[in-house]
């Protein structure tokens, strides 16, 4: 049966206030840390580079204690670490399991970092990585916010919402991050130690945060979200648990197809899932398949986007590392000897990573999966929200097209047409023609001239759809327009409206 994790009885947990007043004291956060250590020494940090670091806090008083204990992992005189944690007494730290004394010194015990969470500042706490000192990660290791917490972060829809289920909470931060949004958060995981480690998290944030202990839905069976978050241990790879924060116990991609099979259940009515997720690509096989193939046949709109694709070999060499082992090591070359051949078995050609959206609909299972390689600075999650009500739209024209013919559009400000034209033996031939949205995921639309100039008649004062394309018809051919012409204008009206260059009025 899943347990309420005992973190919030915890030593550390009951540290908890005094430990947020001493961070508050000395302004251990984002910002302060940033205008501490300049915009130069703040980069070498997200590099590991440490002497940087450490010659940027000199003379910074207590901050410059705490960034040298707990970012760069120095030991530090007993009584500097005293002065900078007060009213947090070494002794009680020691045993809350933070710091731990090493001689007349004390160095930290566990990971203590602030994050800015766009609406307010908070202190996440974790085990400790090798970014400063090389260690060996044990296997219930307790990641902190790496580069997936953080692309999830940026990705996860923040619109207010009721009930958050983090599956697979880790250190906590996708459920602390829920709490700025959300009524109530509930994180789950099998780690006993992940969830002693977010209750900690939470108390530190003070934050009301349900934390239960079991493996994937069992802690949660039978109740629904409005909102479902997960960064679940996704690698792919051989049927192995060396880091349960990375690996699942399941062959190669069979936990992102667990998770991404199972959500739907947690899901309430117009209930929204974001989720990472890694799946193979298979020779012969097209990876939009495998992931569609996934999901129930009902009850689901499903937006998957790939983000990246990586070769198996370097797909090894890179998780290797993420563990703290060298891939010169005859250890780790036997690992990776033995994952190459799993993939190699399974003809694996490439791992693509990406985001999962999900939304409880009721009707038919609808998937649009596609890449999104290319660069792009905004973030997914509130564009997440703004497809799903572009694809409710489109559901409905797919019901009754009338809604679409009767329907004003308006190109949105940040489209743009771009026309090429290359050398030709008159002189410049035009090459394509191209839409493209300058916000977002900035989409591209290759569209012929017929098309743009259907777009240049959109305006929020203009004609309704069919009436647009009978001018049309007119302009260029004299005559009503044909059914290819009716049935090629309805369909790049709704791929332009699926990825927001134009929307309905």
């Amino acid at each position: 049966m899943p347990t309420a994790a005992a973190a919030t009885g915890s030593a550390l947990a009951a540290l908890a206030p005094d430990l947020r007043t001493a961070l508050t004291r000395t302004r251990y956060d984002a910002d302060t840390l940033l205008e501490a250590l300049g915009a130069d020494a703040h980069t070498a940090l997200g590099r590991s580079e440490p002497v940087p670091v450490r010659r940027a806090v000199r003379g910074a008083g207590d901050l410059g204690t705490l960034v040298r204990l707990l970012l760069l992992g120095d030991p530090v005189p007993e009584r500097e670490a005293a002065a900078a944690f007060a009213p947090v007494g070494i002794d009680r730290a020691i045993a809350a399991g933070l710091l731990e004394r090493d001689g007349g010194e004390v160095r930290a015990a566990l990971d203590l970092r602030p994050l800015d969470l766009g609406n307010d500042d908070r202190w996440v706490l974790s085990d400790l990585d090798d970014s400063m000192r090389r260690r060996t990660l044990t296997a219930d290791h307790v990641l902190g916010v790496g580069q997936a917490s953080l692309s999830l972060l940026r990705a996860t829809p923040t619109a207010p919402t009721g009930t958050v289920l983090d599956l697979g909470t880790g250190c906590g931060v996708q459920a602390v991050h829920a709490a700025g949004y959300a009524r109530t958060v509930t994180g789950t995981d099998v780690n006993r130690r992940a969830l002693w480690l977010a209750g900690a998290t939470a108390a530190l944030n003070d934050l009301d945060i349900e934390l239960l202990e079991g493996s994937w839905f069992e802690p949660v069976d039978g109740r629904r979200f409005d909102r479902v978050v997960a960064n679940p241990p996704f690698v792919v790879g051989p049927a192995r648990v060396e880091h349960t924060y990375r690996d699942s116990g399941l062959a190669l991609d069979g936990a992102s197809e667990l998770v991404i099979s199972r959500a739907p259940e947690l899901l309430a009515p117009g209930g929204t899932a974001a989720m990472l997720a890694s799946w193979v690509h298979v020779d012969g096989e097209d990876w939009r398949t495998r992931v569609s193939s996934w999901l129930p046949g009902h009850g689901v709109d499903a937006w998957i986007v790939q983000r990246d694709i990586a070769d198996p070999a370097l797909y090894v060499g890179t998780w290797l590392r993420d563990a703290g082992l060298d891939p010169r090591d005859p250890i780790a070359q036997e690992r990776a000897e033995r994952w190459l051949a799993a993939f190699d078995a399974a003809d694996v050609e490439g791992i693509g990573f990406g985001f999962v959206y999900l939304r409880a609909v009721d009707g038919p299972t609808e998937v649009l999966a596609e890449d999104l390689t290319h660069g792009f600075d905004d973030p997914l999650g509130a564009e997440a929200i703004a497809y799903f009500e572009r694809s409710a739209w489109l559901r409905a024209v797919a019901a009754d097209e009338e809604i679409a013919w009767n329907a004003r559009f308006e190109v949105d400000a940040a489209t743009a047409l771009e026309r090429v034209f290359l050398p030709g033996s008159d002189g410049w031939d035009q090459a394509v023609v191209r839409l493209h949205r300058g916000n977002g995921p900035r989409w591209q639309h290759e569209v012929d001239d017929t098309a743009a100039a259907l777009l240049a008649g959109m305006r929020a004062d203009g004609l309704p759809l069919e009436e647009l394309v009978e001018l049309l018809a007119i302009g260029h051919t004299g005559t009503i327009a044909t059914p290819e012409l009716r049935s090629a204008a309805l369909a790049v009206t709704t791929g332009l409206v699926r990825h927001g260059l134009i929307r309905p009025l």
